[in-house]
């Protein structure tokens, strides 16, 4: 994808806007959520005896559930919630407190999937719930993912498919030809960009939730709460116009059901482990060996 398709600006601005009604819609992502965080219950059988993680990053952490949840399950650790949106920081920071004044709480962070304010190496699990459908490179925010897990490390993500919100695509497609939904990774995509990043034994499975809406108004207004608004550096930067928005919602009425106007979201679900110590960083698909200098072979001229 070009890395100029998404403004970085628009997405923080629209997630900055959206933490104080994000919580009240986010049905779609407290259900994804719930499905990765009950995909941690391994980590804690004993015939694996692997040690409790020490450092745990909650990317994309929104307004901090998922964090407080990642707490409890792991009280002696240190859990990194990271968030683009400082708004979302600020709500996240409050829910931690709010679950126990006197525990440790996961320590908020304002920066970006794509470049990671982490130290190699410095964590045990990555945690991300619906966050990485808003980067266009998923190569390059893998690499990064893999050089900031210890070796071993678990990286466990959702993000959303291509069949997410289709009917929407379609309808406007009726309006005109200016896109109103972003493209998403399909579950190959996600794979083959785990095994070239290097990751091991990854996992990746997909669902499809469908929820419905009264009108098409009453779903864009659930996108704009969630901050799932058009972020497309291609997008129209007019106003779409009533009477293209007419169009589209006529367009979408052929797919009403009993239960209303359908609205599908594909979610994809990723685990996989950071390679063992020593095992060459990989870009592109292919192996990048370092060599120390002193075993380069020198050739003097007598």
């Amino acid at each position: 994808m070009s890395p100029e398709l998404f403004d970085a600006k628009h997405v923080r601005r629209a997630f900055s806007r959206a933490a104080t009604t994000y919580d009240a819609v986010a049905h779609v992502q407290r259900n994804a959520q719930a499905r990765l965080l009950e995909s941690l219950d391994f980590l804690d059988d004993p015939a694996l005896a692997r040690p409790p993680p020490q450092r745990v990053l909650d990317l994309g952490c929104g307004t901090g559930a998922a964090s407080v949840a990642l707490q409890k399950r792991w009280p002696k650790a240190q859990i990194v919630s990271m968030d683009l949106a400082l708004p979302m920081l600020h709500h996240a920071r409050t829910a931690s407190k709010r679950w126990n004044p006197f525990a440790q709480v996961p320590q908020p962070v304002c920066a970006d999937a794509r470049a990671l304010p982490l130290a190699e190496g410095s964590v045990d699990v990555i945690f991300s719930n619906l966050c990485l459908q808003w980067v266009e490179d998923l190569g390059a925010v893998l690499n990064g993912f893999r050089r900031a897990l210890k070796p071993q490390g678990l990286l466990l993500f959702s993000t959303f498919g291509p069949e997410t919100l289709w009917e929407l695509r379609s309808a406007f497609a009726h309006a005109d030809a200016a896109p109103h939904v972003s493209p998403f990774v399909d579950i190959a995509g996600i794979g083959d960009a785990l095994v070239n990043a290097g990751f091991f034994q990854p996992v990746v499975d997909r669902e499809e939730e469908v929820t419905h809406y009264p009108n098409l108004p009453a779903l864009m207004h659930e996108l704009r709460a969630l901050g799932a608004t058009n972020a497309l550096r291609s997008r129209r930067t007019t106003l779409t116009g009533r009477s293209r928005f007419a169009a589209a919602s006529t367009a979408y009425e052929t797919h009403r059901a009993a239960a209303g106007l359908p609205a599908t979201w594909e979610i994809v679900s990723a685990m996989a482990w950071a390679p063992e110590p020593g095992a060459p960083i990989r870009e592109g698909g292919a192996d990048l060996v370092a060599v120390p200098v002193s075993k380069i072979p020198i050739r003097r001229r007598g």
